[in-house]
């Protein structure tokens, strides 16, 4: 791309800076931006999220996801700065502040293990898409060729901000859309500046013109903004089946994540397998219609996956459905993920009882039709694993989230089981995964900074998030030629 597009980003961010949106003017999209503070960020925050010294959930009925802390039917959580300290009974902790958790369900933050952020202003243009190729016309050959740094920032905000919503309190985001070394720069200030837990994977865009950066800026941004491992976002690559990549990614000690799926990549990764290019610090996503070699390698070699109850049945990737199944018949604890917006919502619940039903009407399936060691039917806290735990480690951040343990970070969501559709709980882990929704979350604490409250996110002004989303949006139909309809049936430019 030429120079006059990063001219006109500049424009175009000081434009936003006089609607109010907040970005720093006067910075060129190349340049170093650094982390803002929350009061700087587009959506603005009237109270600052607050760090208190220490922080006191009483009462509240603890799934911690541990099998050393277990569950708790009545106890409590101690926060000293951003770490658990304590998980009880009862625990006392002078001058905390104090969170009433009396009849509600802690449980660690949601792991979204795979989500293209960028694409938050598409939130549902395309409903009803059923291939690949009907959601790449919607985002890679449309939209995200017009796509500036500062749309980046706001995608990466919308998503960022409905995730720590829903108590997806960390995500990998895989961004696909890096035209230039300032769309890669905005994206991970909206990550920083939003408060949430987050891994930017980098990439190049699949369509259109770009400065073809990638991957090399990989080194500059990891100096640029990654220089402690010691902060909520961090950093890896996402890369194709390119050894050359892989290489550099190692070379930096970054992880790496990849799309994955269908018997030609299967082949590519058992030819990696052979030479030994595969490993833990590797994340496959979806993960269908793989030979049979690959999931062992996968086993083998201790790769992390991740499987996407909705995408890959929405738009019949692998089998049609997703891999949850193959991973278990293998010994494969996956993470789950949310994928994308443009056709569904952002929240964890629906991704957990989508793989419940699935598996079980898999499993079913299976035995009716001759299976004479069909798979067991799953439990709520298997797909609660899936979500948490499992999520965590293709994060690479197990040591840090995960579970409610003490010594790691202290990313808790509160769910609210005395509201209408959730009274009475009978079951804390089946009201969690079968009945819960984004409206029960009562309380979002990420790296111990309080980020929703009484069902309120902390200090996000609603206009401001609205404007800011609205402005990016308007533009990008606007060049790319879109007529909105709100009651189409397909997506049309």
């Amino acid at each position: 791309m030429k120079n006059d597009s990063a001219k006109s980003s500049i424009l175009s961010r000081r434009d936003l800076i006089k609607a109010g949106a907040g970005i720093a003017a006067g910075v060129a999209a190349t340049q170093a931006i650094p982390a803002a503070a929350a009061d700087k960020a587009p959506v603005q925050h009237n109270a600052k999220p607050r760090r208190p010294g220490r922080i006191l959930i009483k009462g509240g009925t603890i799934v911690s996801m541990d099998s050393k802390v277990g569950d708790i039917v009545k106890g409590d959580i101690l926060i000293d700065g951003k770490k658990i300290v304590a998980v009880g009974g009862t625990l006392k902790a002078d001058g905390a502040q104090i969170i009433d958790a009396n009849n509600c369900i802690l449980i660690p933050g949601f792991v979204d293990a795979h989500r293209h952020a960028w694409e938050g202003q598409l939130r549902r243009i395309n409903p009803n898409a059923a291939t690949l190729d009907q959601y790449s016309a919607a985002t890679h050959l449309s939209f995200a060729k017009f796509y500036r740094p500062e749309d980046m920032y706001v995608g990466n905000m919308i998503t960022a901000l409905g995730c720590i919503d829903s108590g997806i309190t960390c995500f990998i985001d895989n961004s696909h859309n890096a035209r230039t070394a300032g769309h890669s720069d905005m994206a991970i200030r909206a990550l920083m500046d939003s408060g949430v837990r987050a891994v930017h994977a980098a990439a190049g865009p699949q369509a259109g013109d770009w400065d073809h950066q990638m991957p090399q800026d990989l080194g500059r941004l990891q100096k640029q903004f990654f220089s402690s491992t010691d902060q909520l976002v961090t950093l890896r690559i996402f890369a194709g089946p390119v050894r050359e990549q892989w290489a550099l990614a190692r070379q930096l000690g970054l992880r790496i994540t990849m799309e994955f799926q269908g018997a030609a990549m299967s082949k590519m990764m058992d030819a990696f397998a052979d030479e030994n290019l595969l490993g833990p610090d590797v994340t496959f996503n979806h993960c269908g219609n793989l030979a049979e070699t690959t999931w062992q390698n996968i086993k083998k070699f201790g790769v992390t996956i991740d499987v996407c109850p909705r995408s890959d049945s929405q738009y019949g990737l692998g089998e049609g459905f997703p891999a949850y199944q193959k991973a278990l018949d293998h010994g494969v604890k996956p993470g789950f993920s949310v994928d994308n917006e443009t056709s569904y919502s952002t929240d964890m619940f629906m991704e957990m009882r989508t793989a419940f039903h699935i598996q079980r009407a898999v499993a079913t399936n299976r035995k009716l039709n001759g299976d004479t060691n069909p798979p067991a039917p799953i439990s709520v806290r298997d797909v609660l694993e899936c979500a948490t735990v499992n999520g965590a480690g293709c994060a690479g951040l197990s040591d840090k989230i995960g579970t409610l343990s003490p010594g790691k970070e202290a990313d808790i969501v509160m769910i609210r089981a005395d509201d209408i559709n959730l009274y009475p709980s009978n079951n804390a882990i089946g009201t969690v995964v079968a009945a819960a929704d984004r409206s029960n979350i009562d309380t979002v604490i990420i790296g111990g900074v309080i980020r929703k409250q009484h069902g309120k996110m902390v200090g996000v002004d609603m206009n401001h998030f609205r404007k800011m989303a609205d402005d990016s949006r308007r533009y990008l139909f606007e060049k790319a030629g879109y007529k909105p309809d709100i009651f189409a049936d397909s997506f049309k430019l």
